[in-house]
């Protein structure tokens, strides 16, 4: 494996590469839900590039981006021995300059949810995407369906720039007890832990109810309510389509529940497709 840490190191890389290329981007930390994606991407491509950078532009003022978990040995390792063929490791001076192009989130998608929440979040995560597909000219880049807005906004974002690269959807990891599995999770204490399960179990009370026939949105989101007191502030409990169009009633086949909810120092997100 080779690790860059320029640009014109990961270029230079590059240039030895034949086949379809696996992309990865992380922010580091990597856990079980990172090893899942890097695992797909490696059955599926010819070259495999992960990416580690904890982005300053996607984290608003007062949020944890200097305490944001960074193990750079450990993420080396864990790639290693994933096989991994290059780590991209840059600085941010790598990434930009002083005065930089941007790119918007679209005006409805990205400003509601998460974007109503963390208003600018996802223009600095799609300038980054989109910097760091052009620099691995992935063929494939893998993205957790955790991080559901998200990644709605990047298929966006590859179709109306015209992109060539096909962005691949992973399924959510989650721990032994069910709760999915994020680098922030870290933050929690063991009581804490306990208690962020409230948004694995109301996702789950919805899709009971979804399965014994209740499709009405606000009776659904009533009842996981009732489930997330256990939390110390709920954010959002939403009900979308995959285009996160608000749905009145559950669609099966085309349908995303999603909740945000505070445990402790973390804010902490979930979801289900449906």
């Amino acid at each position: 494996m080779k690790i860059v840490r320029t640009i014109e190191a990961l270029q230079e890389a590059k240039k030895s590469l034949t086949g379809s290329i696996g992309f990865v981007p992380t922010m580091g930390a990597l856990h079980q839900g990172h090893l899942s994606l890097i695992r797909q991407a490696r059955e599926e491509n010819d070259v495999v590039i992960v990416s580690v950078f904890v982005n300053p532009t996607q984290f608003l003022e007062g949020e944890d981006l200097d305490a944001y978990p960074r193990r750079e040995e450990a993420d080396a390792k864990i790639c290693e021995v994933a096989g991994v063929d290059i780590l991209f490791m840059p600085t941010i001076d790598q990434m930009y300059e002083e005065d930089e192009l941007c790119i918007g989130a679209p005006a409805v998608r990205g400003y509601i949810l998460e974007g109503q929440k963390r208003p600018g979040h996802f223009d600095g995560m799609l300038q980054v995407v989109m910097k760091l597909l052009n620099l691995s000219s992935a063929t494939r880049a893998y993205f957790g369906k955790k991080d559901a807005q998200q990644l709605a906004l990047v298929m966006q974002m590859v179709r109306n720039y015209f992109m060539e690269v096909q962005v691949v959807p992973c399924e959510i990891v989650r721990d032994e007890k069910g709760l999915a599995l994020s680098s922030r999770n870290a933050y929690l204490s063991a009581e804490e832990k306990e208690r962020a399960l409230c948004l694995s179990r109301a996702l789950k009370r919805a899709t009971k109810m979804v399965m014994a026939g209740e499709l009405e949105s606000e009776k659904i989101k009533a009842e996981m309510l009732k489930v997330l007191e256990e939390a110390d502030r709920v954010e959002y409990v939403a009900i979308v389509d995959r285009s996160f169009k608000e749905l009145q009633e559950v669609e099966i086949g085309n349908t995303i529940i999603l909740v945000a909810a505070w445990v402790g120092k973390p804010r902490l997100i979930d979801n289900i497709w449906i």
